[in-house]
């Protein structure tokens, strides 16, 4: 099968190559998929990169996410599971060899099947986005009638966030930075969508919540945003933060008003979120795309050749919308 790969962490035009590997067998209570395909996520560029750790593997094929086809099972896998169109998830974590190839081998329990009126493109959006963003608003109970603010609702977590919360009956707001990102979180639903760095957020959601503030707050940069989202939030409610932009990160909280608020700090870190909590979101996103409630945007495709391309891109900031690799037409 053809692949892309690195030997070493550090800038995509220097570490990430081609190549041919056999292609790979299920072992037991894993499966096969033939890649159609593969997401790429900030998390692959931090891998790559060396953000926090050093590479596991002394090879390793990125992506944690991607659509396709099962086309082999191994020992305790029914074989029924052969030919269902499927999307799938954390592919690479823990494991050298990801979605980005022909083909990924992985346990079974983290394939998910497709409906059929999904495309495989979608299939590709999923994985730890959508995880992520059913994490952040569903933690701590069902949001209907609730209200809603997203941070970045043009990115990847934050439109999948508005598309589950406004498919759940949440009202939501959402911030971007520039008018391009505005159309495209208009496009996944949201209800208010306020420019980040000219207007008031604070005054806004407040003013639009009758002064009552969000009960949800799903939040891309908690350094950057904590003063606005305690002018934002409701009593009681919940912050939820799934991103960091450097590992020494630190930050320091105003604790008496967030005392006298009621508020609750969630941190999110979808790799490590508890196996029936990650079930549970698994089921809710499956319902949400057999309704039809899941359409996020897709901004840029391109095939395995490219891939240098697609991660200078997800680097870059760039690109609005999901990024995808295509290993085959």
């Amino acid at each position: 099968m053809k692949a892309a790969y690195y030997e070493r962490q550090g800038k995509a035009s220097e570490v990430l190559k081609l190549g041919e590997f056999p292609v790979p067998q299920p072992g037991p209570g894993e499966v096969r998929v033939r890649i159609h395909a593969s997401g790429l996520n900030p998390s692959d560029i931090k891998a790559r990169t060396g953000f926090s750790a050093a590479a596991a593997f002394p090879l390793v094929i990125p992506h944690q996410d991607g659509a396709g086809v099962i086309d082999a099972v191994g020992v305790g896998v029914s074989q029924t599971r052969i030919g269902e169109r499927v999307w799938l998830f954390e592919a690479q974590y823990r494991r050298a060899f990801g979605t980005a190839a022909d083909y990924a081998v992985v346990p079974a329990q983290q394939v998910v099947l497709l409906p059929d009126n999904v495309s495989f493109e979608v299939g590709a959006c999923l994985g730890i986005p959508a995880l992520t963003a059913h994490r952040c608003l569903f933690a701590d109970g069902d949001i209907k009638g609730r209200a809603i603010l997203v941070h970045g609702g043009a990115g990847a977590v934050g439109t999948a966030a508005i598309l589950l919360a406004k498919w759940a009956g949440a009202w939501v707001a959402t911030t971007v930075s520039t008018p391009e990102q505005a159309d495209a979180a208009r496009r996944a639903g949201a209800d208010l969508v306020i420019q980040r760095w000219s207007e008031d957020v604070a005054a806004i959601v407040k003013a639009e919540t009758g002064q009552r503030g969000v009960d949800r707050i799903v939040d891309v940069s908690l350094q950057d945003n904590l003063d606005i989202d305690m002018g934002c939030l409701a009593n009681g409610g919940i912050i939820s933060a799934y991103a960091v932009a450097s590992a020494a990160d630190q930050l320091s909280v105003p604790l008496l008003q967030a005392m006298i608020a009621g508020c609750t700090f969630r941190f999110v870190y979808i790799y490590t979120v508890p196996a029936a909590a990650k079930s549970a979101a698994v089921s809710a996103i499956s319902r949400c795309l057999a309704d039809g409630a899941y359409v996020p945007t897709i901004g840029m495709q391109v095939s395995l050749d490219a891939i240098v391309d697609a991660h200078e891109a997800q680097e870059s900031g760039r690109v609005i919308g999901k990024i995808l690799v295509k290993p085959r037409p």
